[in-house]
């Protein structure tokens, strides 16, 4: 189910959840980017290159980056699929589709899952080892480095028997100006963890709460937004994942927040993020061709 309802500018980055020193950087990235590149400057927020997907990404965790944007001469499309097919046969259409529009496995930016039951955090992390593997399979990970952003969530109304793959997004040649990039969800953590500690107002799903919890999201949008370097103004889709009411602060904390962004609406979907006790989860993008594929089987 989802319903639409209907710059501000950014200033001074200083760390955030894709933020990493150079030297810890370094140890990570060793000898074994070979097509892959930092660009980063001192106390910077760093994006990884993929050249042979023909963007950049935000280093995220294990499981997914946290956004990423495509380089000059590329843009980022954004595909929904219908009906939503199981996600591992969801990836050989994606092969399929990648082989048709002539682009590698390592163009694929950015995953949307729709889940059948919330996990527990350990639950998440097993699924995640599954799911990378995919990734691994087609020569998709940039050294150690996951560079594709992703968001899982749980529909509440008739949701899947198994996980679906909803929609997915890539690089793909393009002679338009303008940024275009997907940012990956996200839930209110406050860390790179999946840790129920790190939960903010844990428990709490008063409109106060909520509100706390929206907020923190927004944060994390927007610091994701600036490491991409890009901003609202440049958004296409912002969508909103939750089973609570989001009318107390819909006008004065999220529609104000998005900027300018909001001319397209918001989309909000009544569906839970994909673990227990995570109440509130948002993703945006901005993107020029969405593309619409039937899934035939």
């Amino acid at each position: 189910m989802v319903l639409m309802v209907g710059r501000r500018k950014q200033t001074g980055v200083m760390r955030f959840e894709g933020w990493i020193g150079r030297r810890a950087f370094l140890r990570t990235a060793g000898g074994s980017y070979g097509t892959a590149r930092a660009l980063m400057g001192a106390e910077a927020n760093v994006l990884v290159e993929s050249t042979q997907g023909h963007f950049r990404f935000l280093r995220g965790i294990a499981p997914y980056s946290s956004g990423a944007v495509a380089m000059s001469g590329y843009e980022i499309v954004h595909v929904t699929l219908s009906p939503a097919p199981p996600y591992r046969k969801g990836f050989e259409l994606i092969d399929r589709h990648l082989a048709g529009e002539k682009r590698p496995p390592q163009a694929l930016c950015g995953i949307e899952l729709r889940s059948p039951e919330l996990f527990t955090f350990p639950g998440f992390v097993a699924f995640n080892g599954g799911y990378v593997e995919q990734l691994k399979r087609r020569a998709i990970l940039v050294g150690d480095l996951n560079p594709v952003a992703r968001t899982n969530v749980s529909p509440a109304v008739d949701p899947p028997p198994e996980v679906m793959l909803y929609g997915f997004s890539y690089a793909a040649p393009s002679p338009a100006a303008g940024p275009t990039f997907v940012v990956a969800g996200a839930g209110e953590l406050t860390g790179e963890r999946l840790d129920a500690r790190d939960i903010v107002r844990r428990g709490d799903v008063s409109d106060a709460g909520l509100r706390a919890k929206a907020d923190h999201v927004l944060g994390l949008m927007e610091r994701r937004l600036q490491g991409l370097g890009v901003s609202w103004g440049s958004v296409t889709a912002v969508e909103v994942y939750t089973i609570h009411n989001i009318f107390p602060f819909l006008e004065n904390l999220l529609l104000r927040r998005i900027g300018s962004s909001r001319v397209h609406g918001l989309r909000w979907h009544f569906a839970r993020p994909p673990i227990k006790e995570i109440e509130f989860e948002m993703d945006v993008r901005g993107c020029r061709r969405e593309l619409a594929i039937e899934y035939r089987g």
